[in-house]
This record gives C-alpha cells, structure tokens and sequence, in this order.
C-alpha cells in the first residue's frame, strides 16, 4: 500500500470517528428528550389517573390508556380480566389483540381517532391472551399535553359478545321467520295498528291473483287493498263488509270461507296482534281448502248413497261392538228379523239371536268378535222375533277406528231359509234320482241278459240245422240262415251299445293319472290299421286324470272310425293337443270320406249312422259324446265331403 493510500484511509477513518460523536450526541439528546416527553406523559397519565382512580376502578367496562405507538400505559382490572394481559407483570401491545380480518378497519379507525381527536360506538373483534375470540365495543380519546400536542390515548372498552351473539341469533331467527312465512303454504298479511301492510308472502299473491311480488305490496293501506282486489270474490261487497266487521270488533275469527270468481275457496283466519293491553297490528291467513271442500262434499254424497244402499238393500247388516251390543241396524234386517229397531239397540246380539242347531260347525270365534281377526263366513239357525227359526248366512268383518285398533264388527245377513228349504228338496230328489238310475241301470244289465239269451239260443239252434242238414240245403235256404245269423249277431252287438251308452254318463268308479300318449301307443297296436294307413301324433298327449277305460273308448272310437271310413289309397290320421288355459283341447284328422255339414249335429244322436253297415250301430258317437261332457268338455267337428274330418274335444282339467 502507497504512502498516499495510508493518508488517506486515516483521513476516512478520522472522518467516521467524528461522525460517530456526533451521532452518540444526537441520539443522546432525543433519548433526553424522549425520556422527559415519557415523563411528561407519565406524570400526566398519573395526574389524570389519579383524578380518574375512583371512578375508572369502580366502573364495569374495561379502561385502557397507550401511547401513540400503542403500548399499554394503564388498565384497570376489568381490563386485565378483558384480555388476558397485566401491565404490572408484562408489556402489552394493543396491535397484539387485532382480529387479523379486522386489522385494516382498525387502523382506519385509529387514523380517525389522531384526526378527530375521539370516536364512539367502535365495534370490532379482538384476540384475548388466550386466544378466544371476543366482540368489543370502544368509546375513546386523545390525551393532549400543555401544548395541545397528542401524546396518547384512552377508552372504555365493553364486552358485547353476549350481546352480539343474541343480536346474531335474533337476526337469523328473523332471516328463517321471513324465508318459513315467504313460503308457507298458507297467504300471509300482517297489518300494523293503521292497517298499512307490514308483510306478505308469496302465497298469498298466488291465493288471491295479485300480480305483485310480496315487498312491492309493504306500506299500502288494506283497506285500499281490499277495495280493489274484492272483484276477484263471487260475492266483492259481502267481502269487504265483513273484513271492516272483523277488523272493528278486533275479536280472533277462524274458519271464513270465501268464494272466488275462479271457483277456488278460501278459508280466512284473523287475529289480533295484542301489546301490553293495545292492538298492535292484524294478521290474516288465507288458505285454499278448494280440495279439501269438494272432497269433503264428495264424502257427504257419498255417505248419502251408501246410507240409502244400506238402508234399502235386502241384506241385513248389524253392527255391534267389543261387548257384543248392537250399535245399528238396517231395515232390511229389521224385517228379516222380525224386531223393531227399539228391541235391538243396546242389546247383545248372542242374547236376542240365540244360534240354534247349523247345517254348517261354527267355529266360537265367529260368534265371539273379541276373537276376531279376520273375516268369516258362517250358516246359522236362530229363533226370531215372529218365533219362526230362520237361516242366515253371516258374513263378519272386523271394524276398525282410525287407530287401527278393532272396535267391533259388522255383520251382513243373508235370509237363506226359503234355499234351504229348496235344497233339501233337491237332495231329497237327487237322492231319488240317484236310486232310480241305479235302478235302470240294474234293469238294463238284466234286460240286456235276458235279451242275448234268446239270441244266442238262435244263432245255436241255427248252428245245429245246418250241421245236422249239412248237404241238404240250396243255396238259397244256406243264404237265408247266414242272413239269420248275421241279424242276431249285429242284434247282439246293437244290445251292448245300448248298455254301453247308458253306462257312459254314469260316476266314474276309480281315477288314477292316465297317459294318453300310452293310451293311443296301445290302440295302435290292438286295431287293425290297414298299411296304406298312418296314424301320427303332432304334439305330445297330456296326463289327465280319470276313469282309463273311458279315456280309451274315446280315442279307439275315433281312431276306428277314422280307420273305418278311409277311401284314399294313401290314408293318414294327425292326433294333435293343445293346453287351452281350463281344458285339455283334442284333434283327429282324417282324409277319409268326410260329412256333409247338414249331418254334422246328427251323428252324435242315437242310432243315427249316415253309413248302412253292418259294424255300425250309431251308438258310437253319442257315448262319446256323453264321456266327454262327463269330463266337463264339449266336442265339435269340421269336415268337408271327399276331404276329411276333424274332430275336436276337449277335457276340463283338474281344479287346483
């Protein structure tokens, strides 16, 4: 380093040194100064504090005094309760307890406070030591010195979270109270004592057709209102005469109803807004209870119609409580009962009716409805007021209240003497009946007995003259006896149908589950079925039940006939099924000869054959006919001269 550098480096530091002096002097002297003003400020404060210790230890807001820099110079110990901070254990910063979302407010509020010189009613949230969070209320002023220059600041601080917190509840109970009143179900008007319109909701224009929003109607006089809205009402000055006769005799009226132009109808409540003794407003409710009037009428017609039904109708109808007491009757059952309604009312129904011997048991909970719990149906014999026994038939059902608890039982009698009269008669007569089938049938099998005797007798004895004679005879005689023999053979023959056909109705002995696909198998192989004849099954046969024998009459019956009358070189038989929902339904179809359709309801009679055979009888298809209707079906045909027939039929199945 030069000797120049030297120098000057020494000049510079010389230069720093005195600047240092000079700087130590400065800060000396503002430190003085700064020492007297805390002084000054403190012996102030004092002398103010002392003048204001009685009254700021003893009042209930918190008292705070700072400097301009916001350092805590007092506080009395409401104060100290307040924040959570005491100046005579620490140093405290009123920037310490700002709410960070209040900060920017409160140093404008503050700045206010420099300029003015004081501020009232200064609400804001500040931060305790520890933390909490609290609303606070400040009325505060600037302290000035001898020369009217600002040195610090001083105010009442009052706790109003309480009070904050209720305002805020009162607030949103009122902001809900508005929204639930907007959209109540029910019109809203409240009147202040004036009668000018306070509020309103939206239902109400709805209800009454006002095109206005509910804030735009706040302020107008009601009874202006209601002058220009009574046209919308069927009857405008009976409206408002009696809205003027509410309002004057500021009693509570509920359950108006008015009507309106568009035949809607309202039902109308006021009341009386009452304060310490005065009115103090009217509220009205309007409410549209056009459905609930027009169900209601509809109820009232209703009850009219079935009222007159029960009273008329020609069944008897009691209904009786828990106890078993009539509680009412209908005069249908006044006049089956033979008792006038004063001899009924009151009385317990097992006592005025006793139940006398029944065609049906009657189980003790049909009589007793305290066991009741379903409906029943039940036969009775009773005595009744003439002295006669009548039959009823009782049908019982449980009544209940709202509650759905049983508060008794009404009962619909059915006056069924005169049928039961009428049904013993029948089964005295189907007995009868029954006996005297029996014994035709009896007498058909001895008839049928009595008459193959004598013709077997024939065919023997001719059967010997023409041994004994052999070569005796000419030919002619030789053909006169095979004409004798082939007459009782088909006598013989025309004998067993006849029996047959009256045995074909009759009950069936045994039913056992028959396979028809079995069935029609065996008839294949047991009748003679020509080679230039097929016999087919389109779809598979049911198993029905029933008597077996009968089942395979009618199938060979058909089956031969269809064998029988085939004039094709190539003959064919299709035996088909189909389920038709109650009853088995049956086909067969032939190629054969076919019937001319002025035949079609005459081959099901007896002894009518539209073929002169000697294998033909005419029997076969009645007893068919009488098989099938013994099942519950019935049997039809179409069928077309050289073409072919089809019969069909068809079985009731079984009921489940």
């Amino acid at each position: 380093m030069s000797q120049n550098q030297v120098e000057i480096l020494q000049r510079a530091l010389k230069r720093e040194k005195a600047a240092r002096k000079s700087a130590e002097r400065i800060l000396e002297e503002k430190s003085r100064e700064l020492y007297e003003i805390s002084q000054e400020l403190k012996d102030l404060l004092d002398e103010k504090s002392s003048t204001l210790k009685g009254i700021f230890e003893n009042i209930n807001d918190a008292y705070v005094a700072m400097d301009l820099f916001g350092n805590v110079l007092k506080m009395n110990d409401v104060a100290v309760e307040l924040f959570g901070y005491d100046i005579r254990k620490e140093k405290f910063n009123v920037t310490d307890i700002i709410y960070e979302k209040d900060v920017e407010y409160t140093y404008k509020s503050f700045t206010n406070l420099y300029e003015k010189g004081f501020f009232n009613d200064f609400t804001a949230r500040i931060y305790t030591k520890s933390k909490d969070i609290r609303w606070i209320q400040i009325n505060a002023t600037i302290v000035y010195d001898k020369n009217k220059k600002p040195i610090a600041a001083q105010g009442i601080i009052r706790d109003i979270t309480k009070d904050k917190e209720s305002r805020n509840l009162v607030i949103e109970a009122k902001n809900r109270l508005s929204a639930l009143v907007l959209n109540l179900n029910s019109g809203i008007i409240l009147e202040d004592e004036n009668r000018k319109i306070v509020l309103s909701n939206t239902k109400f224009c709805e209800l009454l057709n006002v095109d206005a929003q509910p804030q735009d109607l706040i302020g107008m006089d009601c009874g202006v209102a209601s002058e220009m809205n009574k046209v919308k009402f069927k009857n405008p000055d009976s409206f408002v005469m009696r809205m003027n006769e509410i309002v004057e005799n500021k009693i509570a009226v509920f359950g108006d109803q008015l009507e309106m132009v568009d035949g809607k109808i309202l039902e109308r409540n006021y009341t009386p807004i009452i304060v310490e003794g005065k009115i103090n407003g009217f509220l009205w409710t309007f409410r549209d209870v056009t459905l609930e009037k027009n169900y209601n009428l509809s109820i009232e017609a209703e009850k009219e119609k079935y009222s007159s039904i029960i009273a008329n109708m020609n069944l008897g109808l009691v209904e009786i409580n828990t106890n078993e007491e009539i509680l009412m009757v209908n005069q249908s059952f006044l006049e089956m009962s033979g008792y006038e309604e004063e001899d009924l009312i009151g009385k317990v129904e097992r006592e005025v009716f006793p139940v006398e011997n029944t065609s049906k048991k009657v189980d003790s909970s049909d009589l007793n409805i305290n066991q009741i719990g379903e409906s029943s149906t039940y036969e009775i014999k009773t005595k009744c007021g003439r002295g006669e026994y009548r039959h009823w038939l009782v049908s019982n059902a449980p009544n209940y209240n709202i509650k759905g608890e049983v508060i008794g039982a009404i009962g619909i009698h059915l006056d069924i003497t005169e049928l039961k009269k009428l049904q013993l008669q029948k089964e005295k007569i189907l007995k009868e009946l029954e006996d005297r089938n029996q014994e035709l049938y009896e007498y058909a099998h001895i008839v049928s007995h009595d008459l193959k005797s004598p013709l077997r007798s024939i065919d023997a004895l001719v059967s010997w003259i023409k041994s004994d004679n052999q070569d005796k005879f000419d030919d002619m005689t030789l053909q006169n006896f095979d004409l004798i023999e082939n007459t009782v053979e088909t006598m013989e023959t025309l004998i067993s149908n006849v029996l047959e056909y009256s045995s074909a109705g009759a009950t069936i002995a045994e039913e056992e589950e028959v396979d028809l696909n079995n069935t029609v198998n065996v008839l294949k192989n047991f009748l003679y079925v020509p080679e230039n004849i097929s016999i087919n099954i389109l779809n598979k046969l049911p198993i029905v039940k029933g008597d077996k024998t009968k089942f395979q009459q009618v199938f060979q019956n058909f089956m031969s006939n269809a064998i029988k009358f085939c004039d094709k070189e190539v003959g064919i038989i299709d035996i088909d099924y189909v389920d038709d929902g109650e009853y088995h339904q049956f086909s067969i179809k032939d190629n054969g000869i076919g019937i001319e359709e002025k035949y079609h309801d005459k081959i099901f009679k007896v002894f009518h054959s539209l073929n002169k055979r000697k294998d033909s009888t005419g029997i076969g298809l009645s007893i068919i006919k009488k098989i099938i209707e013994l099942y519950g079906g019935r049997i039809w045909l179409e069928s077309k001269p050289n073409l072919g027939t089809t019969f069909y039929f068809t079985f009731k199945k079984e009921a489940k």
